[in-house]
């Protein structure tokens, strides 16, 4: 497929090679033709050189569009290019002599340099471009007077480097809107889909819940109520259990549950509460440290039991466990477990 951009450089190199025909002086005699055409050759090579300098032509992008590639022109190339308005204009009026420098054959360059200066815009150059706009007009006041070289094409050669300096800018700005407009549509994409995912989750907990909580609904409905003491306790597991699945989702496997479900039967209170603290935490490191809190739970023997993640750098889970309130222990006194569970080293 043929991209937008080689269809461009054709028609730059074409352009740029009708230039130099047009100064060919076909049916006239020159004085000193070796520079005149030395001076051709120059504009010919430094033009094209410019023109296709960093081209690697199109390339298809994953989205299956085809795309040209150029490079910006390198300085050493835009001092060739200023090196080219400087002396072009005098090797051009020395060629044909003082009589014909008003000729059709002898303001080519006005056209010529103009439209190098347009490529240097367009590669990405507009500061040498200008420069050597500027040495373009004054080389041109010089030899042809300044209105003569107004109507034989200065005006034109300035307005295409202003009009490729605006459309430049003008596709910049599109290009960096495009990116912009890019990032938006990734972030709400990113956004929709942990929006996705924190549905998916609440709706695995909701049915948690009514697997742990349901049966023990239905029989309080079935008995109007009066529960037994085997009842009491069941809801008063299946309570904690519900809580767990909402409080701490992360800490939790089948071996957790089961450490948890044992240790409330016992008539030990417990509290699961994850703040976050295992966010950072990858998916893969999360069985080591259930595992020792169930391990921790299977020993314990406190009769309340706090578990909490933790935020520090080095501990993932708290566990602490305390007496029952006795006459004469202080706080500090009743607390007989503290178990820190260490986040597990990077692999």
């Amino acid at each position: 497929m043929i991209s937008v951009r080689f269809v461009l450089t054709i028609l730059a190199l074409a352009f740029t090679g009708y230039l130099v025909g047009r100064g060919v002086p076909w049916a006239a005699t020159l004085p000193h033709p070796t520079v005149f055409i030395l001076a051709l050759a120059l504009y010919l090579a430094t033009a094209w050189l410019s023109i296709l300098w960093g081209y690697r032509g199109g390339r298809r992008s994953a989205d299956g569009a085809v795309r040209g590639g150029r490079d910006r022109l390198p300085m050493w190339l835009c001092v060739l290019a200023l090196i080219t308005a400087v002396a072009v204009p005098p090797a051009v009026a020395y060629g044909v002599g003082p009589d014909a420098v008003g000729a059709s054959y002898a303001t080519w360059y006005i056209g010529g340099l103009g439209a190098l200066m347009v490529v240097l815009v367009v590669r990405g150059q507009p500061w040498p471009a200008w420069s050597g706009a500027a040495v373009l007009a004054g080389w041109s006041t010089l030899l042809l007077g300044f209105v003569p070289a107004l109507g034989l094409g200065l005006v034109g050669s300035l307005m295409w480097v202003s009009a490729a300096q605006f459309f430049v800018y003008a596709l910049d700005r599109a290009d960096q809107d495009t990116q912009r407009l890019g990032e938006l549509q990734r972030t709400a994409s990113a956004v929709h889909a942990a929006q996705g995912s924190q549905q998916r989750e609440r709706r695995i907990q909701v049915q948690r819940a009514l697997a742990v909580a349901g049966p023990v609904l239905a029989r309080t409905i079935a008995t109007g109520g009066a529960l037994g003491e085997k009842g009491r306790i069941e809801a008063r597991i299946a309570e904690g259990r519900l809580r767990d699945e909402l409080r701490g989702p992360r800490l939790l496997d089948d071996a957790v549950r089961s450490a948890l479900d044992a240790t409330r039967r016992r008539g030990a209170v417990v509290t699961v509460l994850d703040e976050g603290g295992l966010d950072a935490l990858p998916e893969a490191q999360l069985p080591a440290i259930r595992a020792e809190l169930a391990e921790t739970l299977r020993a314990a023997r406190s009769d309340r039991l706090y578990i909490r993640t933790s935020p520090d750098a080095d501990v993932a889970v708290t566990v602490v466990g305390r007496a029952s309130s006795t006459l004469g222990l202080s706080d500090e006194d009743s607390v007989d477990l503290w178990r820190e569970i260490r986040r597990p080293a990077a692999s």
